[in-house]
């Protein structure tokens, strides 16, 4: 009976050693490659596109106060000088 029973986790751990063995040598084979490639790829596209899409909220943001500086008649001197305008 003993036997039996070191004989049975002996073939579990062999089964979940040959599962796991499998899954990690299908992450170098052409697929697996592709796989991860295409996954990084769109990481960088995702990363990219949100890049853009801050750059545009900035922009929309910025071409809002300027647009109202200059309904108010203001300048925006202040700004691109906040300690005076440097005449030299």
């Amino acid at each position: 009976m003993r036997r039996l029973l070191w004989l049975g986790i002996g073939l579990a751990v062999g089964a979940l050693v040959v599962r796991a063995v499998a899954k990690k040598a299908q992450v170098f084979t052409p697929q697996g490659i592709a796989a991860s490639a295409r996954d990084s790829a769109m990481g960088v596209a995702a990363g990219v596109r949100n890049f853009v899409d801050d750059v545009r909220d900035g922009m929309a943001e910025r071409e809002a106060e300027i647009h109202a500086a200059f309904t108010d008649g203001l300048t925006l001197d202040e700004d691109l000088y906040p300690e005076g305008r440097q005449h030299g």
